[in-house]
């Protein structure tokens, strides 16, 4: 004989629901030739100022950040380069533009610094990620410097390395 259940129990379970919500992916879009062009010394987190159609552009993943830099003018940092594709169905009150200079929120602190470093190290900032975080697009920064041929030659040839050090070893 099966136990008969209580009414709260198959009550509880008749309220579960079959929908699942897609989850939205953290990472919108990423700058792979950083790591290739540039020595990544220390990295930083920003938020990003954007309109809402810029929003619904970075939730369909329409952006491009390889040719991105930041730029910082009187005491405030900006994203300068940075293409965000418009969609078609976005508001048409607006004229969209794709290429606009983008304010970056950063603690003062955080921003002199990094004055600091730019302008007296010979560093250089650049986008390394854009992602989601808690519902709002944040941006990591490098704060890096440029690499050589025979830099990006000799991480190339350790990368090899590793990639066969790898194989040998799986091949016992």
């Amino acid at each position: 004989m099966v136990p008969a259940r209580s009414s709260t129990a198959s009550r509880y379970n008749a309220r579960v629901s079959t929908n699942k919500v897609k989850p939205v992916p953290a990472l919108i879009a990423e700058n792979r030739k950083a790591r290739h062009e540039y020595f990544i010394e220390d990295r930083y987190e920003a938020g990003l100022a954007l309109m809402g159609w810029e929003v619904k552009s970075l939730r369909a993943g329409r952006v491009q950040l390889t040719e991105s830099y930041v730029h910082i003018r009187n005491g405030e940092a900006y994203l300068v380069g940075t293409h965000l594709s418009p969609l078609n169905s976005a508001s048409s009150h607006v004229v969209a533009d794709p290429t606009r200079n983008r304010k970056l929120l950063m603690n003062r602190s955080e921003i002199d610094h990094l004055v600091g470093c730019v302008e007296r190290e010979g560093y250089s900032l650049i986008p390394l990620e854009l992602y989601w975080k808690r519902g709002r697009a944040k941006l990591r920064l490098g704060l890096a410097k440029g690499k050589k041929q025979h830099d990006k030659r000799a991480t190339e040839k350790d990368r090899d390395w590793d990639r066969h050090k790898g194989r040998i070893l799986r091949g016992r």
